[in-house]
């Protein structure tokens, strides 16, 4: 039997010297930081200058949120509403929350823009590559039974539909199977910042695993860093920092998560065009957008493409992107103008 190695890596974006997070007069010079669990990684919230609160009702209250989110996107929950979507084998249109009728639309729009690069219902293709709930691959599958679940795929299968007050998911392939995984991690961070709105923190720092979303700053002077981490897990060093307001970053690696067999590593991302999983010298991808599940979207699928057809993307559609590529033991990076300014902005700012 073959040897097999998975490797699940942390968050890939670090917090660098995370300072207080202060309110609009920054007076308050304490900062809060609450961590938890949620969707097989971790999560962090980073805040200050609140005269008064109660750091167990709030992580309470964020847990609560996270773990409802995880119970509509995640696979690996039976009851999900993804799961029972999956599961369900007529072609009527499904009831489903607006969460995931939201999470879904922006999911296909950005999926037609990258022309099928990101491609939410390769659920297939995920759990026979042993990257989902049905258990962890032990022979590297077939041909046959590649193009068989490739057959299973396919974002045009997939229809939302909206009514005045209700939301419905329709698929037209009875078998076809949802995998939000890749992007589950920006809907969250986004809820969170939403949340931390609602509660009257105006400058924070929230993400979940390798989405981050920032507001205001981190003091009187000086704006929020975030260090995107070098792609290897051999090391936990920074490859290039940025300054990020108002906005979100994300990041999706092949080196997060994956199988080792005879010495080969199979990523866990998965090309929906060939079934297999993705096998290129592009190690990372960072986007900067207005929301973290826009970024999350947009890295998860340049991160399937080469290098070349990467940066045409991401110069076609103006988008702040940062690749990291590999060439043996040396790591190259490219930033489109958009995303370099951001790098500029932390380099002037202490």
């Amino acid at each position: 039997m073959n040897k097999i190695w998975q490797c699940f890596i942390g968050c890939i974006l670090i917090f660098l010297q995370i300072p207080p997070v202060n309110s609009q007069n920054f007076l308050d010079n304490k900062t809060i930081v609450l961590t938890g669990h949620t969707m097989g990684t971790n999560w962090k919230v980073s805040f200050s200058g609140v005269n008064s609160i109660n750091k167990h009702t709030l992580k309470y209250a964020i847990q609560k949120i996270l773990d409802k989110d995880n119970a509509q996107l995640s696979t690996w929950k039976h009851d999900s509403v993804i799961s029972r979507f999956n599961k369900y084998r007529g072609i009527n249109p499904q009831l489903v929350t607006k969460e995931i009728a939201d999470i879904i639309t922006q999911a296909l729009r950005i999926g037609y823009q990258m022309h099928g690069a990101m491609d939410i219902t390769i659920g297939s293709l995920v759990n026979l590559w042993g990257f989902g709930p049905n258990g962890f691959l032990v022979h590297l599958p077939t041909e046959l039974q590649i193009n068989t679940a490739r057959t299973l795929t396919g974002a045009h299968h997939l229809q939302v539909i909206n009514t005045s007050n209700q939301s419905y998911l329709y698929k037209d392939l009875s078998e076809i199977s949802i995998d939000l995984s890749s992007i589950g991690e920006g809907f969250a961070t986004d809820h969170l910042a939403k949340f931390m709105e609602e509660e009257g923190i105006k400058n924070y720092l929230v993400s979940v695993g390798g989405a981050v979303r920032a507001h205001g700053q981190k003091s009187k002077y000086k704006t929020w860093k975030v260090g995107i981490q070098k792609p290897t897990d051999l090391e936990n060093s920074v490859q290039d920092i940025i300054t990020l307001n108002e906005c979100a970053i994300s990041t999706a690696g092949t080196y997060r998560n994956y199988y080792e067999i005879n010495g080969k590593r199979f990523s866990h991302l998965i090309n929906p065009v060939t079934g297999w999983p993705t096998q290129n010298t592009l190690v990372s991808v960072s986007v900067i957008a207005s929301t973290a599940l826009e970024a999350d979207c947009w890295d998860s699928g340049l991160l399937i493409l080469d290098i070349d057809q990467a940066k045409e993307l991401a110069q076609k559609y103006k988008k702040a992107v940062y690749l990291i590529s590999q060439n043996g033991d040396k790591f190259t990076s490219w930033a489109s103008p958009k995303f370099f300014a951001f790098i500029q902005s932390s380099k002037i700012i202490s």
